[in-house]
C-alpha cells in the first residue's frame, strides 16, 4: 500500500464461506488463507454433466439440482484444504470421497463426472462479496428474509453505513481485510441460482426477477487478490482511495 493513500474504514466481516465443491454446501471457517487463487479450498472441485461435452458452461450445479448445496464436502485434513481429500455428506446421510463414481451417480441419473481445479472453477473473479445491509434491502423487496448463502459469497460485510447497495460505489478500490488486499473489479452478475433457498432447495422467481429489473441483474461484488494474506471474521474492512 502507498504510503500516501487514503484508507478509511467501511465495515467489518461477518462472515466467510468457501465451497469445496461447485454449487455444494459450505464450510464458515472463522478465518482463512487468502491465495492468489482465492479462499484456499473455494471451489477447487466441481461436477461436469456427462452430455455437456461442447457446453459453453458445462458444470452441474443448483440449476439441475435444486438441492445441491445440501450435499455437504468437508475436508479429511482441514489444516491443507487444497490438498486434502474432500469428502461429502449426501443428504439421505451417506459419505463419499468427491471422485467416488458413485457420489456422481446419486447426484444424477445420467452420470456425472468430477474434475479437479488448483486454480478453482470460478465464474468470474475467486472473490466475491457482499454487505448484510445489501441482502436485507433485497429482502424487503421481495417481502421475504433471506438467507445470505441464497447469494454464496466468500465474505461478507457489515457496513459501517447503513446504506444498501454500498458495495457498488468500492468497484475500481482496492480494499484491505486483514493481512490480505483485494480489488474489487465489477459487480456481480447473478443467474437464476439466486431463487433457490439453500435450506428448503425451495424456489422464489421473485428474487431473481427483481435483481434483473431493479439491480440490472447485478448483486454485491466480484474481486481479485492484490496481496495474498490471511482474513478473519470481525476484521476491519478499509477501502484505498484511488491513486
Amino acid at each position: 500500500m502507498s504510503e500516501n493513500s487514503d484508507v478509511v474504514s467501511v465495515g467489518r466481516v461477518v462472515g466467510l464461506w468457501r465451497y469445496p465443491v461447485k454449487s455444494m454446501g459450505a464450510e464458515a471457517p472463522s478465518e482463512a488463507e487468502i491465495s492468489w487463487h482465492g479462499l484456499q479450498g473455494d471451489r477447487r472441485w466441481a461436477f461436469i454433466r456427462n452430455d455437456a461435452a461442447r457446453s459453453a458452461f458445462p458444470w452441474f450445479t443448483l440449476r439441475q439440482r435444486s438441492d445441491m448445496s445440501q450435499y455437504v464436502p468437508s475436508f479429511a485434513d482441514p489444516n491443507k484444504p487444497d490438498t486434502s481429500k474432500t469428502l461429502v455428506k449426501t443428504p439421505s446421510g451417506e459419505i463419499f470421497y468427491v471422485d467416488d463414481q458413485s457420489l456422481g451417480l446419486d447426484l444424477c441419473a445420467d452420470g456425472a463426472r468430477v474434475i479437479k481445479q488448483d486454480r478453482g472453477v470460478f465464474d468470474t473473479f475467486p472473490l466475491s462479496l457482499i454487505t448484510t445491509q445489501t441482502i436485507a434491502r433485497l429482502g424487503d423487496m421481495v417481502g421475504d428474509e433471506l438467507d445470505v448463502l441464497r447469494f454464496r459469497p466468500n465474505i461478507l460485510v457489515e457496513a459501517d453505513e447503513d446504506t444498501p447497495f454500498l458495495e457498488d460505489s468500492w468497484v475500481g478500490h482496492v480494499l484491505t481485510i486483514g493481512d490480505m488486499r483485494m480489488r474489487v473489479d465489477e459487480r456481480d452478475g447473478r443467474c437464476v441460482v439466486i431463487s433457490i433457498d439453500p435450506v428448503t432447495a425451495e424456489r422464489n422467481t421473485e428474487v431473481f426477477r427483481t435483481v434483473t429489473d431493479e439491480r440490472q441483474r447485478c448483486l454485491g461484488v466480484y474481486g481479485s487478490i492484490v496481496d495474498p494474506g490471511r482474513i478473519a471474521v470481525d476484521d476491519k474492512v478499509r477501502l484505498e482511495s484511488p491513486e
